[in-house]
């Protein structure tokens, strides 16, 4: 392992799971996999021991699940940043997941080299949702349904799309590349839009930007320009 890789924690109660995640990661030269647990009891006591930068978090395990762990994690203002591992139906727990602030959402059957993705986005601080997960947090998501009608009016064209490219799935760095725009200038703008339509981060805008269709709405405010 070198100094500058990525430090990774597995826990899945899995052993499938986690021999598979670990056989992706072993082909990147930057990310390292530092230890691994079976259950949510033994990810809380060896993170005792050890500093990763991302650990890679099974929302269901024996002793103690992944939101509890979770919710451990946060607690303690630990810098490890967490990608929840989850399957579709498991509504509720995807939402708790997002309110006590998980940094990443991923489906089971599709943590395959997304993975690699996830964890150098959220590594960067960055936060990273499965598309496939999207409309799962659309329809749960509903405290803002009343109050977002008009809510895109207050962004700029600018703001509006670079909303655009993050609810495709896209990172600060394409983002940039095709707006050609700095990463740090993307990410000026992306705290801009996300005050002003008041959310904390990439996960509830891109689900502000569904519920409004928001390319349709740029599509029509700005046709002919």
């Amino acid at each position: 392992m070198k100094k500058e890789d990525i430090k990774v924690f597995i826990a899945d109660d899995h052993d499938i799971i986690r021999q598979g995640l670990k056989r992706i990661i072993s082909f990147e030269e930057d990310i390292s996999v530092i230890k691994e647990a079976e259950n949510g009891e033994e990810a809380l006591e060896l993170l005792k021991s050890c500093k990763p930068d991302v650990i890679v978090l099974d929302c269901n395990m024996p002793f103690k699940n992944g939101i509890e762990v979770l919710r451990c994690i946060k607690a303690a203002n630990q810098d490890t940043k967490v990608i929840m591992l989850t399957v579709e139906n498991d509504r509720k727990t995807i939402h708790s997941a997002i309110g006590i602030g998980a940094d990443g959402y991923m489906l089971k059957d599709s943590a395959g080299t997304e993975i690699v993705s996830a964890i150098r986005l959220v590594y960067k601080g960055e936060k990273y949702i499965d598309k496939s997960l999207i409309g799962v947090l659309f329809s749960d998501i509903k405290s803002e349904s009343k109050k977002t009608k008009s809510i895109l009016d207050i962004l700029s064209k600018r703001e509006l799309e670079v909303l655009i490219k993050m609810s495709n799935g896209l990172g600060n760095k394409e983002i940039g590349e095709q707006l050609y725009l700095a990463e740090k200038t993307v990410k000026n703008y992306a705290t801009s839009l996300f005050r002003k339509i008041n959310v904390y981060d990439r996960v509830q805008a891109t689900i502000i930007a569904l519920q409004n269709s928001v390319e349709d709405y740029y599509n029509i405010k700005y046709k002919g320009e």
